[in-house]
């Protein structure tokens, strides 16, 4: 079955929303879980995250990075691609907490961080939602931002050209510090970004749940490639995730592991856009 593309519009000059019939997964998927695309038969198979549905369609964010996401945001409205796979993963548990942040400083953080805003307003929370960017350039358009789903929204850039200057972290840290109530955390970007704000929540007890982004091949559970330790025992980010308690990973492990294939990526990516200019 081919999956048509019902919108494509930049958000940036790299990040792109993308929307994709799919009216099985659209039907049953939940805050926290993913999607595996695959572009034609010879493809791969890349893990994208899920902000929200319309209709029988799922939308995502996506930044041409290799050489798939090139090519599916070169595929125009219309266009068509070969399976979507899903829903995958293992939906958060939502429910009342009372004050919660949700933050992110990644495409794919952006993208899912809309649907868990919405379910943890619904749910009764007070909302506080962290968007970073590293520059004016990435920062989103208004819509494309998730003020409409929280109780309060902090744009920050790593420059301090939009919204206030820093991190995440940075903020987080000062409000605890300060002696603000935050009762939970969801949170995903960078790794090492997450490895600091679990130990910034630890030293205060607040429960924290960060995305595992992590490399996926089959993303069935078969290869073991998105296994990461969490309190010891091995779970699997395609199965078991791709959400865990921050408080328990091993973070240094999927540090260490996430930067396999580079190099290869690399080539790939040359190749297509080589073939693209007709070389």
């Amino acid at each position: 079955m081919a999956h048509e593309i019902v919108r494509n519009e930049p958000l940036n000059y790299q990040d792109y929303l993308v929307a994709i019939r799919a009216p099985e997964v659209a039907a049953k998927i939940k805050p926290g879980q993913f999607v595996v695309m695959m572009l034609h038969d010879k493809g791969e198979r890349i893990p994208m995250s899920v902000r929200t549905t319309e209709g029988d369609a799922i939308v995502m964010y996506i930044r041409k990075v290799g050489k798939t996401t090139h090519q599916l945001i070169d595929t125009p409205v219309g266009g068509t691609i070969k399976h979507v796979i899903g829903p995958q993963g293992q939906p958060l548990n939502i429910q009342k907490h009372g004050t919660v942040v949700v933050a992110t400083d990644s495409v794919c953080g952006h993208a899912w961080s809309y649907s868990v805003a919405k379910a943890l307003k619904e749910a009764g929370n007070y909302v506080i939602d962290i968007q970073c960017f590293a520059d004016e350039k990435e920062v989103y358009p208004e819509w494309a931002l998730n003020k409409d789903v929280c109780d309060e929204h902090h744009l920050m850039t790593k420059d301090g050209s939009v919204g206030e200057k820093g991190h995440f972290n940075n903020l987080i840290k000062q409000w605890l510090s300060e002696g603000r109530q935050i009762d939970f955390v969801y949170a995903g970007g960078e790794l090492i970004k997450l490895k600091q704000l679990a130990r910034i929540t630890r030293k205060y007890n607040v429960p924290t749940w960060v995305e595992a982004h992590q490399l996926m091949i089959d993303a069935s559970g078969m290869c073991g490639a998105c296994r990461v330790f969490v309190g010891g025992e091995m779970k699997l980010t395609c199965i078991d995730g791709p959400f865990f308690d921050a408080h328990a990973l091993d973070f240094d492990s999927m540090i260490n592991r996430y930067s396999t294939y580079v190099s290869e990526e690399k080539i790939a990516l040359e190749r297509y856009l080589a073939q693209k200019r007709g070389e």
